[in-house]
């Protein structure tokens, strides 16, 4: 394998990683947010304001 080759597979690794990394990040915060949204929907549902 030549130079060339070996940057390109360590870059394509580093790019999927940095991929796996950001998946894992957005589900982790767009399930946070759903449970304060629930929780905050929840919290207002005690007050009769109903839409």
């Amino acid at each position: 394998m030549g130079i060339v080759t070996k940057a390109g597979d360590w870059s394509f690794k580093a790019f999927t990683a940095g991929l796996g990394l950001a998946t894992i990040y957005l589900t982790t915060t767009f399930s946070v947010n759903v449970y304060r949204g629930l929780s905050w929907h929840n919290a207002q549902s005690g007050i009769g304001c109903y839409l």
